[in-house]
C-alpha cells in the first residue's frame, strides 16, 4: 500500500476530473503473464456483497480491477498487472482523490473519512506498479489509481514502520531477486474483513491486509502470499499503532482469512507448506526481504 498516498489532513488540491473514467477500461489482464491467471471468486454472502458492474463483480481501470464490498464501502480485492520493463516516472501533483462517477456514492468511502485526522489514503493497487505502456495510457493509469474504490485507511505513519519497507518493496523484490520472465507480475491485494473491525466515522477500519504476488520463472507459474498485521487501538483518537508485522503465508492460509477463492493454478503455483516455518498463529514475521522464500 501507498508508498505515496499522502496529501494533508483536508481535501486534496484540486486536479484534473477524470472525465475519460467512464469510458471503457481494459482492466487486470488474466492473460498477461502468458499463462491464464484468472481474478478472485466471490461465493455465496461474499458475491451478494459485492458493487456489480455490466452483470459482474470485477470493476476495470487501466492496469487493474477490482472487486467492491458494498457493506464495508472499500475494496475486497484489487489486481493488478506490472510491466517492470516498461515502467515510466509520472508525477502525482494535480492529481485529485475522487470517487469513481460510474458507481453509486453510497458504496464508495471518500475524504468524509480521511479529513482531519492521522489516516492516509493508501492505494491498493501500488500507483508506481501502473505506470506502463505509451505516455497517455500512464497518464490514465496514474489517474484511476486515486480513486477511492482503490483507496483504504492506514495510520500515517504507515510509511515510517520498519516492516512497511518491506511491505511496499515486495513486488521490487521479485524483481530483484528473481528470475522473473519478461520482468512480468501480477499482484493481487486488499484488506482483511473482520466482523469485529472498529468502526470509525461509520467505517470498519481493517487492521490486516493481504498481498499476493504471480510470476513466471524458468516457465513455471509463481505464487507468494503475505499478510500485513497491524492493531488500531483506541480508535475514537487513533494515538498509536502496534508495530506492523509482515508475514509469508500459503495460498490455502489466504483464502481461509479472506473467505476468497483462488484459481487452482495458483494454489499449484504456492510455496510448499513445509517451506514456511510454523503454523500461522506461532509464525515469526519477515524480519528482511531475504527471508522470504520465492
Amino acid at each position: 500500500m501507498g508508498e505515496d498516498s499522502r496529501l494533508g489532513p483536508g481535501p486534496p488540491a484540486a486536479g484534473p476530473p477524470g472525465a475519460d473514467l467512464p469510458a471503457a477500461r481494459d482492466g487486470f489482464g488474466v492473460d498477461f503473464l502468458g499463462v491464464r491467471v484468472d481474478t478472485p471468486v466471490l461465493d455465496g454472502p461474499l458475491r451478494d456483497d459485492a458493487v456489480t458492474w455490466e452483470g459482474g463483480d470485477a470493476i476495470p481501470y487501466t492496469h487493474f480491477s477490482l472487486a467492491l464490498s458494498r457493506s464495508r464501502r472499500l475494496a475486497r480485492w484489487v489486481g493488478w498487472n506490472i510491466d517492470g520493463a516498461d515502467l515510466l516516472k509520472l508525477s502525482r501533483s494535480d492529481i485529485a482523490f475522487a470517487t469513481d462517477p460510474r458507481l453509486p456514492e453510497d458504496v464508495q468511502t471518500g475524504n468524509e473519512l480521511y479529513a482531519g485526522n492521522r489516516l492516509d489514503r493508501g492505494h491498493l493497487a501500488r500507483r508506481a506498479d501502473l505506470l506502463w505502456g505509451g505516455p497517455e495510457e500512464a497518464q490514465r493509469a496514474n489517474r484511476d489509481s486515486f480513486r477511492y474504490t482503490n483507496i483504504a485507511p492506514q495510520i500515517d505513519d504507515f510509511n515510517q514502520s520498519s516492516r512497511n519497507g518491506l511491505w511496499g518493496r515486495l513486488e521490487d523484490a521479485l524483481f530483484e531477486g528473481v528470475d522473473v520472465e519478461n520482468l512480468r507480475a501480477s499482484v493481487f491485494g486488499g484488506p482483511v474483513f473482520q466482523d469485529d473491525d472498529r468502526v470509525y466515522r461509520g467505517v470498519q477500519l481493517p487492521r490486516e491486509y493481504w498481498k499476493l504476488v504471480v510470476f513466471v520463472e524458468d516457465g513455471a507459474l509463481r505464487a507468494r502470499a503475505f499478510l500485513l498485521a497491524q492493531d488500531l487501538v483506541q480508535l475514537r483518537a487513533l494515538p498509536d499503532l502496534d508495530e506492523f508485522r509482515v508475514y509469508q503465508i500459503t495460498v490455502p492460509e489466504l483464502e481461509e482469512r479472506t473467505r476468497l477463492r483462488f484459481p487452482e493454478a495458483l494454489h499449484a503455483a504456492d510455496v510448499p507448506a513445509a517451506a514456511i516455518s510454523g503454523v500461522p498463529g506461532e509464525r515469526q514475521p519477515l524480519a528482511d526481504l531475504d527471508d522470504i522464500r520465492w
